[in-house]
């Protein structure tokens, strides 16, 4: 038995272990996440080492993908050399181009550190029973699901109001399970468990006789072992941290983890469970040494990684110094401002193209406003802002007389009334065949009424996309429901307009009409579909903050408060909000009765404009769809619909994948290129001369960016522990809070297989972000210093750092700029 443990030590321990999980977003609230953030303090090629011998997790591209790349002449010797040369340069040593292609042959040779019951469930008996392993992850899962249910049970399980002791008394129940697992003594061993998690720890590490110095690590390798449930309690407790408060229910994940371990141990028998516990402690206690077996094995991975990234540099660099056309808008007529979504380029591009009256220009998705958003009617408080920030700021729907702006009360007491008996009806209907002695006698029961939705089954319907923020609410009150920021003096009304104009570049350069143009996607039957939405909005519509920013811009009051702040909107200039569906390619223009008619007329002829451009973009995008390019405008804009009100249609459209690099610099460095793997934000160092735009941007958008791309990157290279499988096989939890799998299994987070694999390979390709910024070296580096964890995404090879000189590119390596030589 161990000594009595020190309790700070053993705090301290299960607090770095919990540390770096990262939390996974619930499905209506995608937030694309690099899952490794929390590690990114550490160089990139430990973590994958490290995550290799915790539970065989993997960070770099598999070998497998990379001999298919190198096969194919997508990855060239040309892209092996440099990225050797890089190497030898940063680290002062050579590798050998042989090693690396002789590597390709084979697995990296890694040596997994084993949990106890890896050691106890010998293969002979696996075949006979159902693995441990599995046993646990599908017993762990299940009584998290029934824990964390507040929206789809219509039958909830009731007992312990903490995490532990749910799964404690869910164990003691299940009188099942000793068959199942071929232990008969099991359930008297779980009987005996401590009644609290922080007791349960204690007990098990000294029925384990692990020492001090392995805890942090092992606690580490049990929460990866059901790393979806443990990513899905880490977003429980960062939802508490702007409040200030705790959450136990990650530790509370780690106590019923062990607490596994430990009764398996006291269970087996006693012949067994003495030689599995000393293996297990010097497996543990060897655990530094293999992490650093597997990090000098992993240097072939991490090489060709970035000989897979030189390929697509090589190209991406040659567009970058192509002289860009000059712009034929000195004075444009129309401005349309996009977010910095890699689909908003081919649109921007089509726009310029077919109207040099019109100018583009890009920021980030939530322009702006740290909003949550509360549709009319309903009791919903909706995030709609980057995930790394918490919203400050309301935005709520306000119902007004049409062709006005003010609140009419009367009107939305009335709205809200019918809205809410049209949701309760809905509710009522949706009940019906939700409880067990209703589901065989619905469609009886309903009869032909029902046939309609089986149609639009068969025969996909040809509708433009409908909003669920409008769902119930009477159609003829739809348009004058509008979104508006609401709880702000005028002042800080002001302070925050101004803050959007100067973060848009669009302080003293106005058109006359400003469209602010936010982006949805559209999809039936799609429990990710968020994920094709805003990702800067919390995978949510950017209808909401554009409108809302709209009125802010348009409000005399407002533009008043601007003046002394340097900016003074012209009288002639009014904003208006749009929505681009992205799986369509379609703009729709809000708030239309608002527009006096120099304004109506300039949006009726751009609205035949983003008709025509949305025609380009939908033939440029069609192949890679399987979609027959040379259809006429109007058959193909339906065939695109039809694809998007399918309910069987397991991808609607490919959203960012294939997401490679991001621009921050003004239009004229990728107007009139193809560049729709690119993220792009428009930003003149000249007008920024303290620094603060330039700061903002990198701590806000390049992170958000670094966010998406490493979501992709790592849902790729790991799709077991970071993809979301088959879409076909999903059933939903709670809802809302992710996918099994079928019907157990660990919580899938990330990505489904058909957003990133195209049935033949992985369409996504794994690079890591190149972040090109048109900036002084020395502003670039000052914002670095103020932000460490900048100086971790570049350092520690999480991001890739180039910077405009003149007319051409440098890199960053570790605070000194070299020239690009790809």
């Amino acid at each position: 038995m161990a000594a009595p443990f020190d309790g700070a030590a053993l705090r301290d321990a299960v607090a770095r272990a919990c540390s770096g999980i990262m939390p996974a977003w619930p499905l209506d609230q995608a937030v694309a996440v690099n899952p490794h953030w929390r590690r990114v303090g550490m160089p990139i090629r430990r973590v994958a080492a490290r995550l290799a011998v915790l539970g065989d997790f993997r960070v770099f591209p598999s070998r497998d993908y990379i001999r298919r790349e190198w096969d194919a002449g997508r990855i060239t010797r040309a892209d092996l050399d440099a990225a050797l040369k890089i190497r030898a340069e940063r680290d002062g040593r050579a590798v050998a181009a042989e090693r690396c292609i002789a590597g390709l042959e084979a697995a990296p040779r890694v040596r997994r550190a084993p949990l106890l019951v890896d050691l106890l469930d010998d293969a002979v008996q696996k075949n006979r029973r159902w693995p441990w392993r599995d046993a646990i992850v599908f017993q762990m899962s299940q009584a998290c699901a029934t824990y964390f249910d507040r929206h789809q049970a219509d039958w909830r399980a009731s007992g312990s109001p903490d995490l532990y002791g749910f799964w404690r008394e869910s164990m003691a129940g299940d009188h099942g399970l000793s068959a199942r697992l071929g232990l008969p003594g099991l359930m008297r061993h779980v009987r005996r468990l401590p009644l609290r998690a922080e007791d349960v720890i204690s007990w098990a590490l000294a029925e384990l006789g692990l020492e001090t110095p392995v805890w942090r690590d092992y606690f580490e390798a049990l929460l990866l072992s059901i790393n979806g449930w443990a990513s899905w309690c880490a977003y429980v407790g960062w939802q508490k941290v702007p409040a200030g408060q705790d959450d136990a229910r990650l530790s509370d994940l780690l106590a019923c983890r062990i607490a596994w371990e430990a009764v398996l141990a006291c269970a087996a028998p006693p012949a067994a469970r003495g030689p599995a516990a000393a293996a297990l402690a010097a497996a543990w206690l060897d655990f530094p040494r293999r992490v650093a077996e597997a990090d000098a094995e992993l240097e072939v991975d991490e090489l060709w990684q970035e000989a897979l990234e030189i390929g697509f540099q090589r190209d991406f660099a040659r567009t970058l110094r192509t002289p860009a056309p000059a712009d034929a808008a000195e004075a444009p007529e129309v401005q349309a401002v996009f977010c910095i979504d890699t689909r908003s380029e081919r649109m921007r591009r089509a726009l310029e193209a077919l109207w040099p009256g019109v100018q583009t220009r890009a920021c980030a998705g939530f322009f702006g406003i740290p909003a949550h958003y509360a549709p009319l009617g309903t009791d919903v408080r909706r995030p709609q802002l980057p995930g790394p920030a918490y919203p400050t700021v309301a935005v709520r729907d306000v119902a007004t007389a049409p062709g006005q702006v003010a609140a009419d009360g009367a009107r939305s007491t009335r709205i809200r009334a019918a809205r809410r008996r049209r949701l309760a009806r809905l509710d009522q209907g949706l009940g019906a065949v939700r409880w067990p002695n209703a589901t065989f006698s619905f469609v009886e029961t309903l009869g032909v009424a029902y046939l309609g939705k089986i149609a639009h089954w068969i025969r996909p319907p040809a509708a433009p996309r409908a909003a669920m923020e409008r769902l119930g609410m009477p159609a003829a009150v739809e348009e004058q429901c509008r979104p508006m920021v609401v709880g702000l003096d005028v002042e800080r009304r002001a302070e925050l307009a101004a803050d959007v104009l100067r973060t848009m570049g669009l302080g003293d350069r106005l058109a006359p009409l400003v469209i602010l143009c936010g982006h949805a996607g559209h999809s039936t039957n799609n429990a990710h579909a968020s994920t094709l939405d805003c990702g800067a909005c919390h995978g949510r519509s950017g209808e909401a903050n554009a409108r809302a920013l709209a009125h802010l811009l348009n409000d005399p009051r407002v533009r008043a408060g601007l003046r002394p702040r340097g900016l003074d909107i012209p009288p002639g200039t009014v904003f208006m909000g749009a929505l681009h569906n992205t799986t369509t390619d379609e703009v729709t223009g809000f708030d239309l009765d608002l527009l006096p008619p120099a304004a109506r007329a300039r949006w009726d002829r751009m609205k035949r404009v983003f008709a025509q451009a949305g025609d380009r973009v939908r033939r440029e995008r069609a192949p890679a769809l399987w979609m027959d390019a040379g259809l006429a405008p109007e058959a193909l804009l339906t065939a695109f619909r039809r694809r998007a009100n399918d309910g069987s249609q397991t991808r609607p459209e490919w959203g960012l994948t294939r997401n490679a690099a991001f621009i921050i610099g003004p239009r004229g460095r990728s107007r009139g290129r193809v560049l729709d793997r690119v993220y792009l934000h428009d930003y003149d160092a000249r007008s920024d001369t303290d620094g603060t735009v330039l700061e903002a941007l990198m701590t806000g958008p390049m992170v958000v960016t670094h966010w998406l791309s490493w979501q992709y990157h790592a849902s790729t290279c790991d799709p077991v522990h970071y993809g979301s499988g088959n879409k076909v096989l999903h059933n939903v939890v709670d809802g809302h809070v992710g996918v099994f799998e079928g019907n157990g299994g660990d919580l899938r987070i990330g990505l489904p297989r058909q957003s990133l694999h195209d049935g033949d390979g992985w369409y996504h390709q794994p690079v890591r972000l190149t972040v090109v910024i048109d900036a002084p070296a020395a502003s670039i580096e000052g914002v670095i210093a103020r932000h460490a964890v900048l100086g971790q995404l570049c350092d520690n090879g999480w991001m890739l750092l180039w910077r405009y000189e003149g007319d051409d590119l440098r890199r960053y390596e570790r605070g000194r700029w070299l020239p690009l030589e790809v």
